[in-house]
């Protein structure tokens, strides 16, 4: 064997055992610490008392899932799924998914070698003063690879923050959709309680009229005095002045259902101007436990992931304490003459050959690295936080969802009885006025109770089908059969 031959023998024989080394030592456990879930505790039972049909049963998936079929209204169902394909709020959640997922394929590349090519066709002339005034030209092209092997596991502490990012914004779009739908529900209730108290207003408007009208004849008969013309007048006008505060609510309420649908303002008045009833809740509501809300509710999943993807990036800062081992390798070729450079292709005593490992350390940097990983190990703890805090949040919002699910149903039913009281109550001043047993500021006062219960019975409908719709979003309702379809999700891609 001759001199070059051992030389390439040995230096393979080196590179073999390096690599040999370097393998044995990759399979070792990346350095930093290892994420587990945090175990939270809370309540079997809710705190408070379930009343108004609220049953802790378990919820059925499906009715959660779809919890709007349960009002029973095709316009509102119709309207959510037209939210889900047109939300601009939606598509802006569908970005974020695609943009975690392509930086998750970025800290993936991380595990491969990277190649590079370079080539230059270089001319020089030399100066008629110092040199032969001749040009000269150099034709090269070179094959450059690297691969910094992840012994000590950063890239893959890297590509489990990143997987958990990506699930992290996979929860983001769930809640997005949760407020969206119920968002979208909210309005269409504003819209038929709007509705509903403008209808009330024009039938008192109407009854009104015609009480004017026949106080106006019995003074003009000498049978009533001026000041029962001037009060039923300022009763009318006042009953009047409530029309235009309430159209341009109905209005504001119609104009945001397109704006949530990512339509302009004015595109669903037609559908949605026809009056339709309040929806009327289920009799019976299963809520399930606490523990299921935790499963979920996709703020506290995203909390959840959040943290992983935190703990990981402290492993990631960890890796730099310690030495970075890389493999190495160029093959190029030179000539001073095109033709030669041609020729060198196919012969391979006349290419360039290098490579072999490396590595890398930093020895001083002033506390740098572990400056970093304390900040890491920080935002770590703070991610902690963060989790369960939103925990709290969310168990809080559902207990006072709860609480006014049922009182506002109490509220309603008290309502109720007062606007038949006050109906009758209007009956009987109007008969005893015209018969002379009364003065009319008794059918004053009557008439503007009776609106005023009217007005009040119609919002505590409207609330108390709202206050579902809030329970239901704080128990996580409303995004698995939607935002979990991965074809929505593409289907979003480009729509405008």
């Amino acid at each position: 064997m001759n001199v070059p031959c051992k030389i390439i023998f040995v230096r393979v024989v080196s590179l073999l055992s390096i690599m040999t080394l370097v393998f044995t030592i990759g399979g070792c456990a990346p350095v930093g610490p290892n994420y587990t879930a945090p175990d939270t505790s809370v309540a079997k039972t809710w705190h408070s008392r379930l009343k108004g049909g609220l049953a802790s049963e378990d919820i059925d998936p499906n009715t959660l899932a779809l919890w709007w079929t349960t009002l029973n209204d095709s316009e509102l169902s119709s309207l959510i799924e037209r939210a889900v394909k047109g939300s601009l709020d939606l598509k802006s959640a569908y970005s974020r998914v695609r943009q975690a997922r392509a930086q998750r394929g970025i800290a993936v590349a991380g595990m491969f070698p990277a190649l590079d090519f370079s080539g230059s066709d270089k001319w020089t002339r030399s100066s008629e003063t110092t040199g032969t005034k001749e040009t000269t030209e150099l034709y090269s092209s070179n094959f450059d690879a690297g691969w910094e092997i992840d012994i000590f596991g950063g890239v893959r502490r890297s590509i489990e923050s990143a997987n958990a990012s990506l699930q992290s914004s996979k929860e983001d779009l769930r809640d997005v959709m949760v407020t969206l739908v119920s968002e979208v529900a909210l309005n269409y209730i504003d819209v038929r309680t709007y509705q509903a108290r403008l209808a009330a207003v024009e039938e008192n408007l109407k009854s009104q009229q015609e009480t004017y009208n026949l106080v106006v004849w019995r003074n003009q008969a000498g049978l009533s005095d001026d000041l029962a013309v001037q009060q039923a007048l300022y009763n009318l006008e006042s009953t009047r002045s409530e029309i235009p505060t309430l159209n341009t609510s109905l209005e504001a309420a119609m104009n945001r259902v397109a704006v949530l649908l990512g339509e302009q303002p004015g595109e669903v008045h037609d559908e949605l101007e026809p009056n339709k009833p309040i929806p009327v809740p289920s009799p019976k509501v299963a809520i399930g436990i606490p523990a299921e809300v935790l499963r979920r509710r996709p703020d506290i999943r995203k909390a959840e992931r959040d943290l992983a993807a935190q703990t990981a990036k402290v492993g990631v800062a960890t890796a730099d304490l310690y030495p970075k081992f890389s493999l190495s390798g160029s093959i190029g070729i030179e000539a001073p003459l095109f033709s030669e450079f041609k020729s060198n292709l196919s012969n391979s005593s006349n290419w360039t050959l290098s490579g072999g490992p490396g590595i890398s350390w930093t020895i001083f940097d002033a506390g740098a690295i572990r400056q970093n990983i304390k900040v890491q190990s920080e935002l770590q703890e703070q991610a902690l936080i963060e989790y369960e805090s939103t925990v709290l949040s969310a168990l809080e919002e559902v207990e006072n969802a709860l609480v006014a699910y049922a009182n506002e149903q109490n509220k309603m039913e008290s309502l109720d009885k007062a606007m038949q009281a006050a109906q009758s109550a209007s009956e009987l001043a109007w008969q005893e006025y015209q018969s002379g047993l009364t003065d009319f500021s008794d059918v004053l006062t009557a008439q503007q109770s009776l609106l005023s219960f009217q007005n009040q019975l119609t919002q505590s409908r409207g609330t108390v089908t709202s206050n579902l719709i809030r329970l239901y979003k704080t128990l996580g309702g409303g995004w698995s059969s939607l935002a979990s379809d991965e074809n929505l999700a593409n289907s979003q891609k480009g729509k405008k």
